[in-house]
């Protein structure tokens, strides 16, 4: 199968295998990719699974059409594709093996040699020429091994990703790319968020055509769907909105709850509840469905004076893959002591940015008219946004929507009459109570100041602590003139004034008419009476202080010699920065940089 003129896929399918390193159930197999690049010289990228190694030996061969490789670029020491490298190298003496510093340690492990005398080792920054196809090293640790890199082929444009972007399933089948790469993302790599989040700065700065990963298929359309699932991945955002329920039950009666939480929760708007029995549905899937959707209940008895085990298997699942930026509603049944909420939280204690709800459920033995009435609370807490976003439940007349308003961080919505726009604003305040009165400044330079001065309205979003960093990469790095900051959203809220308002990641938003304009030289004050306020979560607003402590990354700059990026951490590494240099990650100028200290 060729990738392009030059690269050709000589991987094999699994169908034999049932469990996945001894524990995911991956009833399509599994695919273990490698690929041939041929030039000038001949580079092998990868091996695969030991069960297949003649099999893997003859496409190549077959690929190779009586030439001989020069090098085999070990990316991934994980033996379902460093299993045959020494078949590689004795069935090609001449071969020069090209990896990291640690994988060659790992080779003599598995092996017991490390190829001391035909060996390239490469490490960040590093580069192979081929011929015209130049191969650039990116040193991607713990994503999800400490050895991995990743190749860049500069001249087909092709991320060799390793075992980034991959998923279950042969190739030989057709399925859904999102649903079973999500379960490898959350089984396999899940822990590495802020790993994965390093690799995808360094590959914002190059010119991705193709990705071409260890496991599935070959990327080579939309490439900016799969780089955005990534992102909220390894964020810990919000991928789907909806609410998960994981339950265990013994004799019915927390089944029984469940369901009929499930049912209120239908009912109160709430676009989408998955529910998952953890003593017979698939663990993984499990664990993916806590990590995609942002609001989780754990719903379990009390047992052994403590939780029951496939509850407690689940949970321990979330805490070491680094459970957070989640709501959690717990409900614990038990006949005379329960303890199952306290157990279930004093798990999750150590995880990050996890808010409990307010109500908890408690069944004794069965559901009574108490445990109802907590049920119906439980439901109206949880879908407190989903009843402001509705149309038909939302009060639109809610002014303590105002009360959110601080020295916080706000999304300002607003639409040119081609597509919808958006931008991070700083300076909101409310400058009068009868009328209500808002005023908000809006630098000049920004496009959407030239919309709002024209269309004379805006939506203010107000973003609560749950924002991720990739709300104010989209929102604040990028202009709307030139950019759809919408572009991978889909089924986009309006208000009455037909302005976006965003449907996640904020507690309140208003509709705004201009009823004044100020000029003050650089930036422009719009002062504007509320047509619509709504209040969607009783979550803190996002401060700017927070935003510095909690939510932008902190740059990577140990051991580097450089320049780093005072809006979004991008680190340039070098004696001098070009004045006309821009930032990559959030596009701003030289002089939003400042030397490593």
């Amino acid at each position: 199968m060729g990738v392009t003129n030059d690269i050709i896929y000589v991987g094999v399918n699994d169908h034999k295998i049932d469990l996945f390193e001894g524990q995911y159930d991956v009833p399509n197999g599994m695919a273990y990719n490698s690929y041939l690049i041929t030039d000038e010289k001949i580079a092998v990228m990868d091996t695969v699974d030991k069960n297949f190694t003649h099999e893997w030996l003859d496409n190549l061969a077959n690929a190779l059409n009586g030439r001989k490789p020069d090098y085999l670029v070990v990316q991934h020491m994980e033996p379902d594709h460093s299993a045959n490298i020494v078949n590689f190298a004795n069935a090609y003496p001449d071969a020069t093996i090209v990896s990291s510093a640690k994988a060659f340690t790992m080779m003599m492990n598995f092996f017991g040699k490390d190829f001391e005398d035909r060996r390239i080792v490469v490490a960040e920054g590093d580069s192979l020429s081929l011929g015209k196809h130049v191969l650039n090293f990116v040193a991607a640790p713990m994503v999800h091994w400490p050895e991995v890199i990743m190749t860049y082929d500069s001249y087909d444009k092709v991320l060799f990703s390793a075992d980034g972007f991959g998923k279950f399933g042969a190739l030989d089948v057709e399925e859904d790319w999102a649903c079973e790469a999500r379960r490898y993302y959350f089984g396999i790599v899940g822990k590495y968020g802020a790993q994965v989040q390093a690799v995808l700065k360094k590959a914002a700065g190059l010119d991705i055509r193709i990705i071409c990963p260890l496991h599935g298929p070959v990327l080579s359309e939309n490439l900016g769907y799969y780089i955005n699932l990534y992102n909220i991945w390894s964020t810990y955002g919000v991928e789907t909105d909806g609410i998960v329920i994981a339950y265990t039950s013994v004799y019915g009666h927390t089944k029984k709850a469940v369901e009929l939480l499930a049912e209120k929760l239908k009912a109160n708007g709430c676009p989408k509840v998955a529910v998952t029995d953890l003593a017979r549905d698939d663990m993984a899937e499990a664990v993916e469905d806590a990590f995609r959707y942002g609001k989780i209940v754990l719903a379990t008895t009390t047992y052994n004076a403590e939780i029951f085990p496939f509850m407690r298997e689940f949970i321990n699942h979330l805490v070491e893959r680094g459970f957070k930026n989640k709501t959690v509603g717990l409900i614990e049944n038990g006949s005379w002591a329960p303890l199952a909420a306290k157990t279930m939280k004093g798990m999750l204690e150590g995880c990050k940015n996890i808010t409990f709800t307010d109500t908890t459920v408690k069944i004794l033995s069965a559901l009574n008219d108490e445990s109802k009435a907590q049920i119906d609370e439980l439901a109206n807490e949880l879908c407190m946004d989903y009843r402001a976003i509705r149309e038909e439940t939302a009060n639109k007349n809610d002014l303590t929507a105002l009360f959110k308003i601080g020295y916080g961080l706000y999304v300002v919505t607003s639409n040119d009459g081609k597509k919808d726009n958006g931008l991070i604003v700083n300076t909101i305040s409310q400058v009068t109570s009868s009328p209500n009165r808002v005023a908000v400044c809006i630098n000049k330079d920004n496009y959407s100041h030239h919309v709002i001065k024209q269309t004379g309205i805006m939506n203010v979003n107000c973003l609560s602590v749950e924002a991720p960093f990739s709300v104010f990469e989209n929102f604040g790095f990028r202009s709307g003139r030139n950019a759809d900051k919408f572009e991978n959203e889909e089924n986009l809220l309006r208000s009455d004034n037909g302005l976006v308002f965003l449907s996640k990641y904020i507690n309140a938003f208003m509709s705004l008419k201009v009823e004044q304009y100020v000029d003050l030289d650089t930036h422009g004050m719009f002062i504007c009476t509320v047509t619509e306020a709504r209040v969607l979560s009783d979550k803190e607003t996002m401060t700017y202080t927070f935003y510095q402590s909690n939510v932008k990354p902190k740059p990577d700059t140990e051991g580097k010699k450089g320049y780093v990026c005072k809006v979004c951490g991008y680190v340039y590494e070098g004696d001098e920065l070009p004045e006309d240099f821009v930032c990559p990650l959030c596009k701003h100028g030289a002089a939003d940089f400042e030397p490593i200290s």
